[in-house]
């Protein structure tokens, strides 16, 4: 079976040489890139199996990477890696779309091991982290789609909540929503806000994803 083609983002490059060596040849390193516009365009003209994708970057993040990249070459797979396995890193990128999170403590094996998996379509995580994952997270990885969170986040709503956040799903403004609810713009932006703030989200668009993800519309 031929080698994975693998691209390294990270903007270490020492770091990256490290990666190289390790894996030899049981993957084909197809390029490298150290900033996210770099990253966007050495895959999006790649298009390898697997990127192995740093979570901070100095010129964004890896999730901008991953969101652009979808809409360019959608059937890349990422690996995210990063110094940390902080709840909000992971929650994160895992969202955007990667399939896979591992520390940078992982073994030189396992690493190439995880990127063998990404490249067949597996999920990988770092031992630390699977069973936070699967607490935050249901739902699957079919499609390249990124995971949602369980019923958990959704119970938090209450049924006014709910209806606010299905209606922005299916592209209701604020007046067509507060007309469709007989409510007032002031108290659709106040339901707005707390879904917002009880679903840990910042935007109206984040809000459309989220809720498009769970086919709440």
């Amino acid at each position: 079976m031929s080698a994975h083609r693998v691209v390294l983002v990270d903007d270490h490059e020492l770091f990256r040489a490290g990666v190289r060596a390790e894996l030899g040849e049981r993957c084909e390193i197809l390029g490298e890139a150290g900033d996210v516009a770099e990253a966007i365009e050495l895959i999006c003209a790649s298009e390898p199996d697997v990127v192995l994708l740093d979570v901070h970057l100095p010129s964004g993040s890896g999730e901008e990477v991953i969101a652009a990249v979808r809409e360019r070459a959608p059937g890349v797979r990422f690996l995210a890696l990063s110094v940390s396995d902080a709840p909000e890193d992971v929650i994160g990128v895992i969202r955007s779309g990667a399939r896979g999170y591992v520390t940078k403590t992982i073994a030189a094996d396992e690493l190439a091991d995880a990127l063998g998996r990404i490249a067949e379509g597996d999920a990988v995580f770092s031992p630390r982290l699977a069973g936070f994952v699967l607490d935050a997270f249901a739902g699957g990885f079919g499609g390249g789609a990124a995971l949602t969170h369980g019923d958990r986040e959704l119970d938090q709503l209450t049924a006014r909540e709910r209806e606010v956040l299905r209606l922005i799903a299916r592209g209701y403004t604020y007046k067509e929503l507060a007309r469709e609810l007989t409510i007032s713009v002031k108290t659709v932006e106040t339901h707005v806000s707390s879904v917002l703030r009880k679903l840990q989200l910042s935007n109206r668009h984040q809000l459309t994803r989220w809720a498009t993800e769970r086919r709440l519309s």
